[in-house]
């Protein structure tokens, strides 16, 4: 069983963390993933086999925290990240951000970057509430949601998505591509060029929204948003790796 710990605002988050070497790593996954996914197991072995400290948890509504998911959105999910920095951490952290969690992990280097010591990104996707949903929805499914408050999407990883309009509506609130972010730690962004879900220009905007010392973007033939073959799990590894030492160097 996960360990729980609960946030300012009364969400109780479980969570599973891995005493070890600062920096840590903290996983953020992705949009209805939860901490039980390919990438965060993997990591968490990674992590065990290198001596390193390393934490993944599940957003409220997501996985076995509290909550219902559709009663969420973005700017509650960053509050949880937040909170499990602060209170499950010690010192600045290597953020690792899965899909949505790229998102998160951007808005936790603008609000508390003296937590932050490294970022990789996978299939990052930030604003995808806006840039990607809202921007895609034909005329009928806008005034569904509008009317009636959600609308339902389908997925190719199980039941379909039910979209709210306070998601919609409140990830307008944090946006991270529309004024230019500075990040002052090394930062690997890993995309795959056969992602279905996030394009390879979302990459790229991301890249050129950006601003550092030593931000640097890698695609990979063939990928897809999974990012979960073993030769992507050793980039990740190896991206994580990459940044740690740069930090250390700078």
């Amino acid at each position: 069983m996960p360990d729980i710990f609960e946030t300012p605002q009364g969400r109780r988050i479980a969570y599973e963390r891995t005493k070890g070497d600062g920096p840590g790593v903290i996983f953020l996954g992705g949009f209805k993933s939860d901490m039980e996914g390919t990438k965060a197991v993997h990591l968490e072995d990674w992590a065990r086999r290198t001596g390193r400290a390393f934490l993944r948890f599940d957003y409220s509504g997501h996985g076995q925290s509290s909550g219902a998911f559709e009663d969420g959105c973005i700017g509650e999910w960053f509050a949880d990240a937040r909170a499990a920095i602060e209170a499950l951490t010690e010192g600045p952290q290597i953020l690792v951000g899965s899909s949505m969690g790229g998102w998160i992990a951007l808005l936790c280097v603008r609000a508390m970057p003296e937590h932050i010591a490294g970022l990789v990104t996978i299939a990052a996707a930030p604003n995808f509430t806006e840039d990607s949903m809202w921007a895609g929805f034909s005329e009928a499914q806008r005034a569904e949601l509008i009317e009636t408050g959600r609308v339902s999407l389908p997925s190719e990883y199980g039941e379909p998505y039910v979209i709210t309009r306070k998601l919609i509506e409140e990830g307008r609130d944090n946006l991270v591509l529309r004024e230019s972010l500075e990040i002052d730690v090394p930062v690997r962004f890993l995309q795959g060029t056969s992602d279905e879900d996030v394009e390879t220009a979302v990459a790229m905007r991301v890249l050129e929204h950006c601003e550092g010392r030593d931000l640097r973007l890698v695609l990979v033939k063939g990928a897809d948003h999974r990012f979960s073959t073993p030769d992507c799990l050793e980039l990740i590894e190896g991206a994580i790796e990459e940044v740690i030492a740069r930090g250390a160097s700078a």
